[in-house]
């Protein structure tokens, strides 16, 4: 095809394919679909090989949210049955992250439900960064805590953080059917007071949310071009309790089409596969290791992953290796800008 040349020139080249191209990549037909996935990891072995990053979350406090996301479990109102608590001491935080590290992850994932942390947060999550880092060397530390006001994302950063996500999660056109207690512009100042804090950026989507292909290209080019260093491909899971707990929209080949044109819009960003991926890909899974290059092991926040052990197996089994501590993920133009 015409278009997967020119798509997989362009990603080589870290050149922004149309628009048209990125919506055709999402129109293209089942028959298509090895051939799309081939071309994207073109694109994906060209600037990142056969490593897969492993990354853990570690829920320091979970439930009771103020805020209405409707794709959410831990929503104002949600009637899902998740387990609610407040916050994690560190060393119980540090303790659950060496479990994720012993397994082969190189980040640990931060994350605590609300809007957004107050100072006294950032106080004990700064606590929880010394620990972890302390007692795992060389570990990188992502921090996921919502919506930041001035100055926190530096504090996190003299704490050892060494990444923040906050996603965009929708397009900006639909971002105000999907929540009402806060806007899409306040996501999108929370990326770029992480950037600005030198903190590196982790931003994504979440797809099946009954969104258009359309939304899709919309929030991947608003990611590409705030230039987040990681980009979270989650699929949604349909929870009971919450507003889109009907939303079964995505099939294993839709799931897989997103995720290669995620990689043709962001080619040398560490695509990262997130929540879902065993909901919707299912036996499909080994092939998005040909278009993303980062996982996460184990548990999501109120769901479950598949074990450990079946991850590295299914990364073995596909020809990809673990990627080691010592490794950089990024490529060499932007791991040196960072």
């Amino acid at each position: 095809m015409d278009l997967l040349n020119t798509l997989v020139d362009k990603g080589l080249r870290r050149e922004l394919p149309t628009r048209e191209e990125a919506l055709a990549v999402l129109a293209t037909s089942d028959d298509e679909l090895l051939d799309v996935v081939a071309a994207a990891g073109k694109v994906r072995r060209h600037w990142f090989g056969r490593r897969v990053k492993l990354n853990y979350l570690v829920n320091l406090k979970s439930g009771l949210c103020p805020e209405d996301c409707s794709y959410c479990s831990q929503r104002l109102g949600s009637t899902t049955g998740i387990l609610k608590y407040t916050w994690l001491k560190p060393e119980e935080a540090s303790a659950a992250a060496a479990a994720g590290v012993a397994g082969g992850a190189k980040r640990v994932c931060l994350v605590a439900s609300g809007r957004g942390p107050t100072d006294r947060d950032v106080e004990r999550v700064s606590k929880t960064i010394a620990a972890i880092k302390e007692d795992n060397e060389g570990v990188e530390v992502c921090a996921c805590l919502g919506l930041l006001s001035d100055g926190q994302a530096e504090r996190l950063r003299e704490a050892g953080a060494d990444a923040y996500n906050h996603n965009l999660n929708t397009s900006e056109g639909t971002y105000g059917e999907i929540t009402t207690t806060h806007t899409y512009a306040d996501r999108v100042d929370t990326v770029q007071k992480a950037h600005s804090a030198g903190l590196s950026a982790c931003s994504g989507l979440i797809a099946g949310m009954g969104e258009s292909d359309e939304d899709l290209v919309d929030v991947v080019y608003s990611l590409r071009e705030l230039d987040p260093d990681s980009v979270p491909v989650n699929f949604l899971i349909p929870f009971e309790g919450t507003p889109l707990a009907k939303e079964w929209n995505l099939t294993p080949q839709r799931a897989l089409r997103i995720l290669a044109m995620v990689r043709f819009v962001c080619p040398d960003v560490e695509v990262r596969l997130a929540g879902g991926r065993e909901v919707h890909l299912r036996t499909l899974q080994p092939l998005a290791l040909h278009l993303a290059n980062s996982i996460f092991l184990g548990d999501y926040l109120t769901s479950e992953g598949q074990a450990g052990q079946a991850d590295l197996d299914m990364i073995a089994d596909a020809g990809f290796e673990v990627e080691g501590a010592g490794t950089s993920t990024l490529p060499a133009h932007r791991s040196d800008a960072a």
